[in-house]
């Protein structure tokens, strides 16, 4: 697994960092059980402040997506374990409003959601595929 962060960009480095780490989830190069390096590991990887991949984990951590045990390290949850954020179950429900107000017919609605998915996801960028 490889992340890719920007120092240039303006998004901050953690929300970086947490980005390239759900699309690793999302490509399958992370899967439930893996464990993430030590955040100190990480930190001189990349090259960034300790409290930076500390900050990425613990959103993630309040994603439901990792489960960061002291001294055991950062665990990668199974889907079974993570609990969905209400924000994106409210995003969820607006969304559907919206496709049904302008006629959206539910296999139209998935397609569309697949193809943005994958338009927004760069798995090359994560799983090294493509070097």
């Amino acid at each position: 697994m490889r992340l890719s962060i920007d120092p240039s960009s303006a998004e901050p480095l953690f929300d970086q960092i947490a980005r390239s780490l759900r699309q690793a989830l999302a490509s399958g190069a992370l899967r439930p059980g893996d464990r993430l390096p030590p955040a100190k590991d990480l930190a001189e990887i990349l090259k960034v402040n300790l409290h930076t991949v500390l900050r990425a984990y613990a959103l993630l951590r309040d994603e439901g997506l990792l489960e960061v045990r002291r001294g055991r390290g950062t665990v990668v949850v199974s889907p079974s374990e993570k609990q969905i954020d209400p924000r994106l179950s409210q995003a969820v429900a607006h969304l559907l409003m919206e496709a049904h107000r302008v006629g959206l017919t539910e296999n139209e609605l998935i397609r569309l959601i697949t193809r943005s998915f994958r338009a927004n996801i760069g798995y090359d960028s994560i799983s090294g595929e493509g070097e």
